[in-house]
């Protein structure tokens, strides 16, 4: 009878679930299948903080950068996650994009545990893996400290291999380049195994008179979605703060996320959690920090990375664009 009892309260609650979350607006985010955005999503879904928030979040998984951009550019989808420059570029042609900060989390410049590497000027002539392309932000921040502390060029002087960040993780390992730079979570594995940090990209960012807390990955949705839905934007910016706030305070509830980050030892996993923490951005975002990365982008990023009559607007940001 207690188990019967038990059984029926689990349905009821179920039930219950159920029924909120079919009077709720849906909102459909498209999202790298084994991306770290994930983590976040997860937690949002597992503790209800959309529904809390006045929403029911549904997660669609994409398998890359493209599909992510198209599924929202044909209204397959409600938000997407990119960077902020992306929405620059899009509204100077006329399609006019919001962005939520999502995370504040750069890459490094990392060698081997046992590499002679020590500065930016102990380069010269080596390999150096770039996940992200010609136009990487941390790349472009790289190359900009490079020049501002040694006067050199660090792409002229350098081979330069660019791939997808799992290869490079794996040619980190084996030795086939002598430096890096991947994305934040595989240099936190890297980290994990004895690499060192050259060049922080955050430390750099301050010594070129940037702010290290601008975030530049955030939630993104059109502007005309947002007119119709204002308090579906702010909900997911709601339950995203929120969201980090637990993962920043317990650690606990990183438990359940264990199958998806998918950490190979302990230490690989605590300091993929640290290293995420240190990525969370906070709940304000400050214009002018964002217009002097903006500026920097453009001068370094020969043209690819900021079309050439783009600006940088207030409205592309949707916390401070009332």
């Amino acid at each position: 009878m207690k188990l019967l009892r038990s059984f029926i309260a689990s349905l009821t609650l179920l039930y219950t679930a159920l029924g909120v979350a079919n009077s709720l607006p849906e909102v459909k985010l498209a999202a790298l299948k084994f991306g770290t955005v994930k983590w976040e999503l997860e937690t949002i879904k597992r503790l209800q903080l959309d529904h809390k928030h006045g929403f029911d979040l549904t997660i669609v998984d994409v398998a890359g950068k493209q599909a992510s951009t198209l599924s929202i550019q044909n209204d397959a989808v409600d938000v997407i996650v990119t960077d902020w420059i992306w929405v620059a570029n899009q509204r100077t042609e006329g399609k006019n994009y919001q962005f939520i900060p999502y995370s504040k989390a750069v890459g490094s410049l990392m060698v081997g545990p046992d590499s002679a590497i020590t500065t930016l000027n102990d380069l010269q002539g080596k390999r150096i893996g770039i996940a992200g392309g010609p136009v990487d932000k941390s790349w472009i921040v790289i190359q900009a400290i490079a020049k501002k502390r040694y006067g050199i060029d660090l792409a002229a002087q350098n081979e330069l291999v660019f791939g997808a960040p799992p290869l490079l993780f794996k040619q980190a390992l084996s030795g086939e380049i002598d430096a890096v730079i991947n994305f934040w979570h595989f240099l936190a594995k890297l980290e994990a195994k004895g690499f060192q940090r050259v060049v922080d990209v955050q430390d750099a960012a301050v010594e070129l008179g940037l702010s290290s807390d601008t975030p530049l990955l955030g939630y993104v949705f059109k502007e005309s979605w947002v007119l119709k839905h204002r308090a579906l934007a702010e909900g997911l910016r709601q339950a995203s703060q929120e969201a980090k706030q637990i993962l920043i305070a317990d650690n606990a509830a990183w438990e359940p996320l264990k199958p998806l980050i998918k950490a190979k030892t302990a230490n690989e996993f605590e300091t993929l959690r640290a290293a995420w923490k240190q990525g969370a951005p906070s709940d304000s975002f400050d214009f002018q920090s964002a217009q002097a990365m903006f500026d920097l982008m453009r001068i370094y990023g020969d043209g690819k990375l900021i079309k050439k009559d783009t600006v940088l607007d207030r409205g592309a940001f949707f916390a401070i664009s009332e």
